[in-house]
Order: C-alpha cells, then structure tokens, then sequence
C-alpha cells in the first residue's frame, strides 16, 4: 500500500522547481562540505599533535623526577622531548596537508 502526499504548497509560498537543478546542487553541496571537512581536519590533527606532545614531555619528566635524576637535566630532556614530538607533527601535518591538497588537484585536472 503507498501512502502519497496530499499536502499542496500555499499560494503565497515560493515555488522551488529543484528537479532540473539537483544534479548541479548536489555538485556544489558536496565541493563546499568537502573543503570544509578538509580545513577541520587540519584542525584535528594540530589539536592531536598538540596533545601528544604535552604527554610525552609530561611522560619524561615524570619518569625522570620518579626515578631520582637531576631536576635540570630530566626537565631539558622533557623539553627536548616535546620539541622533537612537536617539530615531527608539524612536519607530518604540512606533508599530509600538501598531499592532499595535490590529490584535490590531480583529480580535478583528471575531471577537465
């Protein structure tokens, strides 16, 4: 059994004649979410990045202070630890970004 719609549009309203259009509209919904996604997921990962860089500087100053060593040499070794985390991440989310960004644009040189 189908169940239709008998719910006409009031006179006053617009009428949207989307039926010819939604190929088109589709198209430009999903290039607009897609560069929206891909600006967030940069986001994401700086965030990541970020974090995994305060525990393990965290981790080996911890680690260094519960095992008895020098107060300076375990908070330079920690310091070192999270530039070295921080400086690798930042070079992985710059190699990651300009990969896909030469993706994005490989694809639509292929589309042309």
């Amino acid at each position: 059994m189908r169940i239709r719609s008998t719910a006409t549009p009031h006179p006053d309203q617009l009428q949207l004649g989307w039926s010819d259009e939604d190929a088109r509209i589709e198209r430009l919904v999903e290039e607009r979410l897609a560069a929206r996604f891909e600006a967030e997921s940069f986001h994401w990962r700086f965030r990541l990045v970020a974090i995994e860089t305060i525990m393990m500087g965290l981790l080996v100053l911890i680690a260094g202070l519960l095992l008895d060593q020098p107060t300076m040499t375990v908070l330079r070794a920690s310091l070192l630890v999270a530039a070295s985390c921080l400086a690798t991440g930042i070079l992985l989310l710059t190699l990651s970004a300009g990969t896909a960004k030469l993706l994005s644009r490989l694809k639509a040189w292929r589309r042309r």
